[in-house]
């Protein structure tokens, strides 16, 4: 992250003359909200993704076709996104068009909410969803980078968890200019040792799992890019997400979410303690008392959910 904007623009002057500039605007949904979506969770302190608070940037790196990375820097204007560019070569066009369909992929551009906000309006304590704009979860242009970071949430601090995520990118990713890192690929995790995972990730116990994942995916025996288009039920998908080994019911659940299926509420310690304080004065009650309270919001129970536990984020202005 960028905390002193003048160093920040002192270091793009000097970056600009190496790095090749690009711009592209992306057109955004009626009732979007690019910081409702930027902040829904907590994605957007992990890297590759960055935040420049003080000049409202989202920065993310990504790794585009023909190996050509990049920075991207998103800001809102309007009813757009406006995308700055840096990358090592120049974008062709095919390349310009795989930025973009990694930045709408994060942003959920394309997800059709409107039965979701239609939902909203039926209840008087979930109107100011609409009214923000909020209901879109951030997330990695790849599901794998999803679960992976999914996994190092699990039984963890968030500190821990923004511990591994840091060490994967600058110790697996690929360098693109100070402080940016693509996140690692498959095969970058899949050709490490778990010695190698537990001493300079800090994965832990995650190790083994971290690593057969990645092997899983790099050898073609696990398609879990599918799992955004999958016509299987969601019950189905959730079996099939929580067969990974690693991927409780907690982290299958919120993969859900990030996939767009929104029937598994995602329990951990965290909503639990939060739905606790919100609706029983501090007294933790048992999981089936919550699931009975969300019931009745059918398919959509899980966003609910979720947005509930974090209606206090959008009351500030940098929750994270």
């Amino acid at each position: 992250m960028f905390a002193d904007t003048k160093s920040h623009l002192s270091e793009f002057t000097i970056l600009r003359f190496h790095m090749h500039q690009t711009a592209l605007t992306i057109k955004t949904p009626s009732g979007f909200s690019f910081w409702r979506t930027v902040y829904s969770h907590g994605w957007c302190a992990l890297p590759p993704f960055h935040i420049d608070k003080e000049r409202r940037v989202l920065h993310r790196v990504l790794v585009v076709s023909g190996d050509n990375p990049a920075v991207c820097s998103l800001s809102e204007r309007n009813s757009s996104i406006i995308v700055r560019i840096q990358s090592k070569g120049s974008l062709t066009t095919a390349q310009r068009r795989d930025v973009r369909s990694q930045l709408t992929e994060s942003l959920r551009l394309t997800e059709d909410l409107r039965d979701f906000y239609v939902e909203c309006r039926r209840h008087k304590d979930y109107r100011w969803i609409v009214k923000l704009g909020a209901g879109r979860l951030l997330r990695a242009p790849t599901v794998f980078e999803d679960v992976v970071k999914m996994i190092c949430t699990t039984n963890c601090t968030w500190g821990l968890t923004e511990i591994m995520v840091k060490n994967l990118t600058t110790k697996l990713g690929k360098h693109v200019r100070d402080g940016f890192y693509t996140f690692p690929a498959p095969e970058a995790i899949a050709g490490c040792t778990e010695a190698f995972m537990r001493k300079e990730i800090k994965s832990g116990y995650r190790s083994p799992y971290l690593l057969e994942l990645a092997e899983s995916v790099s050898a073609k025996k696990l398609d879990i890019e599918s799992w955004r288009n999958s016509s299987l039920p969601t019950v189905k998908l959730f079996d099939q997400i929580h067969s990974v080994k690693g991927v409780g019911p907690y982290a299958a659940g919120n993969i859900l979410k990030l996939v767009g299926r929104y029937d598994y509420l995602g329990l951990d310690s965290w909503v639990r303690k939060k739905y606790s304080e919100i609706h029983h004065n501090g007294r933790m009650i048992k999981d089936t008392t919550i699931e009975r309270r969300y019931a009745s919001l059918g398919k959509w129970k899980g966003l609910f959910f979720w947005l509930e536990m974090t209606k206090d984020w959008y009351s500030e202005k940098f929750p994270f």
